[in-house]
């Protein structure tokens, strides 16, 4: 199954010339913690990076610097990983890990924006398959018990 399936479309952009505190309180308003900020190429969104709430309080706030002047463009820090919306669960974990984000974006075939799957997102989809599989051992004890009177 794609990645794009279990993919978050409903995503907080914002551009290059966002300031700090513009992002913090797009983050606030969509509960979120994080904005990606993209570029417009073609009609088509196309994201360049992502700022996190950590981002905000490591490089804005604990540094003093005042939040209305930084811009989304000057916290991009190291290039941006994206899983292509066709790349099954299991390379978006790899990637993931390889990388140690904690969030990526998707992207579509012409690299435009087509949601996020964040670390949140994977453990609640692995949660319910992981749970069948711990009772399975117990299951298993009950069948033979039964079958074998």
């Amino acid at each position: 199954m794609p990645i794009s399936e279990f993919c978050n479309r409903n995503v907080v952009i914002a551009g290059r010339d966002t300031t700090a505190i513009e992002a913090a309180a797009l983050m606030r308003q969509h509960h979120v913690g994080d904005v990606i900020v993209v570029d417009q190429v073609d009609g088509r969104r196309r994201p360049v990076g992502l700022v996190t709430d950590r981002d905000l309080v490591v490089e804005i706030m604990a540094s003093g610097l005042d939040p209305r002047l930084p811009r989304m463009g000057d916290l991009l820090l190291r290039p941006l990983v994206t899983v292509d919306e066709d790349a099954s669960y299991a390379e978006t974990v790899r990637l993931m890990s390889v990388n140690g984000v904690r969030r990526i974006p998707v992207v579509g075939r012409s690299g435009e924006l087509v949601g996020i799957v964040t670390l949140d997102d994977m453990l609640w989809h692995m949660a319910g398959p992981l749970a069948a599989l711990s009772a399975l051992s117990g299951r298993s004890r009950n069948f033979e018990t039964e079958t074998r009177k």
